[in-house]
């Protein structure tokens, strides 16, 4: 059966498609149906259903006779070690953490901030609070204190797992010390925290912290209990790049359904296969591809612990997925503009066999045409890149490999996903006719899996996403869909950029400067001008080892925009920068460069990778006449 097929079987029968995908989960009670639209605009999924997402996640596997296979690969450049784990393993590991956090009082409902690095015992910590019934939020390992605080005071845990310490390239971050700070700043005290070891660093424990293996000591291991559909299974906190932070709720039974869906229809895998997503336990990708559907689906998750360069070099993709036999690989394209710009002509590829790897999926950010097809040469693989959101927890528009491997249009996630109706609608919410530049919609009801709501904040949920286009969901992106139905994302809303009364994709520029031989990486964003109002101005990383002249390459790439855009995208201001500031996710913030450029008061993202960058900005944009000196 061909996608378009499938797609259209959705749209016709929304609930008899999502009744059918549910046969795959492991049920306690099954749902009578699946859609529950008593309260719309909010919409949930398999509501009434009985389920426990650890259970479906770990032990059925093991009941079904997968015990021996492995579950977990831990590869860790930065400490030298590896591991495996196999599915009975992290079923004992699993219950035993959650008969400890069980006698000492977590049960069904209550939350736990798991504040971890990338070690197979963060996905030992999720499991057993989704095996107990409480509600996890894993806040990103090494968070500022204060923005912990906030997500404590959001959550209110009942306790905190916490690792010692992170290991990065060049240093340790000790956890501990930011975990003191922050409850001593929160209103809200948990009870308890939970501390890893890691013999990196062995963190002083206090009055109300209890060792990881001392919790388990003396308790039984606890069952899996079953919760409603509509539970929450975590709670996620937005790491978007301006605002206060959004907690995403996850429900238990259409995340089980969706996640499970995805792994062989997007992603091609079949379950003992291997799958990695490089990314972390912090963010979405790691919640959804990391930890929960690969091992639904009955997959080998990899938990990397390095960096796409200097652990040690840009080879280290290529060798773990040689090694584990890696299938398919999910990464975000700053990873690989980062492996290009150290090995432009990827040359230390060619040591490695990927002949096991069928497809390279790209997501997170905007995936730029040139590190596509990059990437598409260097590793003789299609590369997908495909578009979703922390609020969806999986694709909205992407290549459906597992059903049909359609055409790739290079700076296109290529078309919908079922579940999801993407429309573009201009400022008045009508449809815009193809080719069109308008704001990315999605049409109601949202999918089993997406958010209902945001974490205490129902209001908020409203007022963000569903008041601008009544009876859709919206997504903050701007892109376009063509006359095939491929969708292509070319920047957040606010990117989009208006040059003498023409709105313009920053995106579209992006595209162009990053097709220059000599630039690795590239950001546009507009910048306040009396006459036209915005115009836009261009940020240059270059490749390693490139000595031309920058003021020849300035020159060279305003030419092309000249010639590939147009005269009306009024493109005349470039600047190379030796690095562009972005979230630990690697999002480009490029709403701060537009604060500090139009000097704007803003407050830096708790997720920037390295404040020390703004100043690094600030300072050319003094150069070019723009920031004002503070």
């Amino acid at each position: 059966m061909s996608f378009k097929d499938i797609y259209q079987g959705w749209k016709s029968d929304p609930e008899g498609f999502w009744m059918k995908a549910a046969e795959d989960i492991d049920w306690v009670k099954p749902p009578s149906k699946a859609l529950w639209d008593d309260d719309a605009p909010i919409y949930e999924w398999f509501k009434d259903a009985q389920v426990n997402t650890c259970y479906n996640a770990v032990d059925r596997h093991v009941v079904s006779g997968y015990g021996d296979q492995t579950a977990i690969i831990y590869d860790s450049p930065v400490t030298n070690k590896k591991s495996k784990t196999s599915y009975l393993e992290l079923q004992i590991q699993v219950a035993a953490l959650a008969g400890g956090l069980a006698a000492k009082g977590i049960t069904v409902g209550d939350r736990v901030i798991i504040y971890m690095p990338m070690v197979p015992e963060a996905l030992v910590a999720m499991l057993a609070c989704a095996r107990i019934g409480a509600i996890h939020s894993v806040v990103f390992g090494g968070f500022a204190a204060n923005e912990l605080a906030v997500r404590i005071d959001d959550a209110t845990p009942k306790a905190i797992i916490s690792g010692s310490c992170g290991v990065e390239p060049s240093r340790i971050v000790e956890y501990k010390p930011l975990l003191d700070s922050a409850i001593e700043i929160a209103r809200h005290k948990p009870e308890f925290n939970v501390i890893f070891q890691r013999p990196e660093c062995i963190a002083d424990l206090g009055s109300i912290d209890v060792e990881w293996n001392a919790l388990q000591e003396g308790t039984k291991p606890a069952p899996c209990v079953p919760v409603s559909g509509d539970h929450p299974v975590y709670i996620l906190y937005t790491s978007g790049t301006t605002g206060a932070p959004k907690g995403v709720v996850r429900p238990t039974a259409g995340h089980l359904v969706a996640l499970h869906w995805t792994m062989k229809n997007i992603y091609n895998v079949d379950p003992g296969e291997v799958f990695w997503a490089a990314s972390d336990v912090g963010w979405v990708v790691g919640h959804s591809y990391i930890c929960y559907a690969p091992l639904i689906h009955g997959n080998t998750t990899v938990v990397f612990e390095g960096k796409p360069v200097g652990t040690p070099d840009a080879s280290t993709f290529w060798r773990v997925i040689q090694e584990h036999n890696v299938r398919s690989f999910f990464t975000a394209p700053t990873a690989f503009r980062a492996i290009k710009r150290d090995d432009p002509t990827g040359a230390m590829i060619k040591s490695f066999d990927m002949s096991g790897l069928r497809a390279l999926y790209l997501a997170g950010e905007r995936a730029d045409p040139d590190t596509i097809a990059w990437a598409q040469n260097v590793m003789g693989v299609p590369v997908y890149d495909h578009w979703w959101q922390t609020e969806t927890g999986y694709t909205i528009a992407g290549n459906p490999a597992g059903i049909e491997k359609m055409p790739v249009k290079i700076g296109s996630a290529t078309v919908a996903m079922p579940g999801y109706d993407v429309q573009i609608l201009d400022e008045g919410g009508q449809q815009v006719k193809p080719g069109t530049l308008g704001s990315i919609a999605i049409k109601l009801p949202l999918p089993p899996g997406t958010l209902p709501t945001l974490w205490n904040a129902p209001d908020r949920m409203v007022q963000s996403y569903l008041t601008t286009f009544p009876g859709y969901y919206e997504t903050g992106d701007a892109g376009s869909i063509d006359s095939d139905g491929y969708i292509y994302i070319m920047a957040r809303t606010d990117d989009v950029i208006n040059v003498a009364g023409h709105r313009l994709s920053t995106g579209a520029m992006e595209e162009v400067l990053a097709d220059h031989p000599d630039v690795a990486e590239c950001a546009v964003i507009g910048v306040a001008d009396e006459l036209k109002g915005q115009v836009p101005l261009g940020f240059l990383c270059l490749n390693n080892g490139c000595n031309r002249s920058h003021s020849d390459i300035v020159s060279e790439v305003i030419g092309l925009v000249r010639e590939k855009v147009g005269p009306v995208a009024a493109f005349k201001l470039a600047c190379v920068v030796d690095r562009l500031p972005k979230t630990r996710s690697g999002k480009i913030l490029r709403a701060t460069m537009v604060s500090i450029a139009d000097s704007k008061p803003f407050k830096a993202p708790a997720t920037i990778d390295d404040p020390i960058i703004l100043d690094e900005i600030r300072s050319i944009l003094i150069s070019l006449g723009f920031a004002k000196e503070v």
